[in-house]
Order: structure tokens, then C-alpha cells, then sequence
């Protein structure tokens, strides 16, 4: 029995010596990655899964990872995807505030001078966002350490643009559209602020 004592308490019996195992423990820690090169290796796991063997957006997305390991593609593009129906919306209503928030200084301009027009013009956009149909992810890179990526939106709404007088002048009140937009979206890489901001427009019909 003392001598199974001695044992559990990491003795050898016969010694008075404790045991122990450095020279393993020091090859555990070569080998076992650290937490941080375990969550590196996750975040590029999960990014080569979502690129699902597309070679350039493979590498803007690793490009990505390594600078911000919380990154998520599929949680950014339901943050996108929430982004485009706000823009969307707020651009049919002449809402400047809330644009503000999510363009860049030079989309907003482009966005509020369009605003202004229609504003001298008299004219209302009379819209219903129905919903986005896709939103792909179609460009990812970082150049000179801003993060970019490009999505491209397919979503149906129903728009009409209406003069002073309520006449619609474009567009159909009772009519479904489908409507195909290509945004880029950007951010410090380095950055810790999980906003993102829409930096480049086009559309593509």
C-alpha cells in the first residue's frame, strides 16, 4: 500500500526522488500548435471551404485571414446582404443620415449629389425591397492594407419614380424588377472595427 502511495504521488518506491518527464513535455510543445497557430489554421480552413477551389478568391481571403483571424466570410455577406437592403432603401428615401454611416466620403457624394437632383426635379422614388434573390462573393483582395471585397447582388424590388405631381415618370408601381448590382466593400485589414464600408458601385443591367 506504501508503496502504491509513493507511486500516485510520483515517486518511485525505493527512492525519494520525484519523477519527471521534461524532456516529453518539451516535445509536446513542439508539436502541439499554439492557440493562436490553432485559430490561424481554423480561419484558413474556413476560408478555403467557403472559396470551394476558386484560386484568386482562395488567396484575397487568406490574404484577409492573416491579418484578422475573426474574419468569417459567410458572416460577412449576411452583414452585406443587410448593408445593400439599408443602402438600397435609404437611397430611395433621401435618408443622408443613415448613408453616411456605411458609404465612404466618396460613394456618399456620388449617392447624395444623385439625391439632390432628384430632389430639385421635385421627384419621390416610391420603392418596395422585396428581397435579395443571391449575393455572391466575387473579388477579394488587400492592397496598401485595406481589405476589399466585391459582392455581387441579385435582388427583386418593386420602384417607381413619381413627379411633383404624383405621376410616375419610370419605373412600374405593380411590377417585380430584378435589379444586379456588383458593390465593393472595405475596411482596415489591421482593424478591429467590424464595419464595413461601400467603397465602389456598378451595375451590371
Amino acid at each position: 500500500a506504501q508503496q502504491e502511495a509513493s507511486q500516485r504521488n510520483g515517486k518511485l518506491a525505493g527512492q525519494d526522488k520525484v519523477v519527471t518527464l521534461p524532456r516529453r513535455e518539451r516535445e509536446d510543445a513542439e508539436v502541439r500548435p499554439t492557440a493562436d497557430q490553432q485559430v490561424q489554421a481554423d480561419s484558413e480552413q474556413r476560408v478555403k471551404e467557403y472559396a470551394a477551389g476558386n484560386t484568386d478568391i482562395t488567396k484575397g481571403l487568406l490574404d484577409i485571414v492573416r491579418t484578422d483571424t475573426a474574419f468569417d466570410p459567410n458572416h460577412f455577406l449576411q452583414g452585406a446582404k443587410a448593408a445593400y437592403e439599408i443602402i438600397v432603401t435609404a437611397f430611395a428615401e433621401g435618408n443622408r443620415k443613415t448613408l453616411k454611416d456605411l458609404l465612404s466620403p466618396e460613394v456618399y457624394d456620388g449617392f447624395s449629389n444623385a439625391i439632390a437632383e432628384r430632389e430639385k426635379r421635385g421627384e419621390l422614388i416610391d420603392q418596395s425591397f422585396v428581397g435579395i434573390k443571391s449575393a455572391d462573393l466575387v473579388e477579394a483582395e488587400v492592397k496598401g492594407g485595406i481589405a476589399q471585397l466585391t459582392v455581387k447582388f441579385v435582388s427583386e424590388l418593386i420602384s417607381a419614380t413619381r413627379d411633383r405631381a404624383g405621376e410616375v415618370i419610370t419605373g412600374d408601381p405593380k411590377r417585380i424588377r430584378e435589379v444586379t448590382d456588383i458593390w465593393t466593400f472595405a475596411r482596415e485589414a489591421i482593424s478591429r472595427n467590424p464595419n464595413w464600408k461601400l467603397v465602389a458601385t456598378q451595375a451590371a443591367n
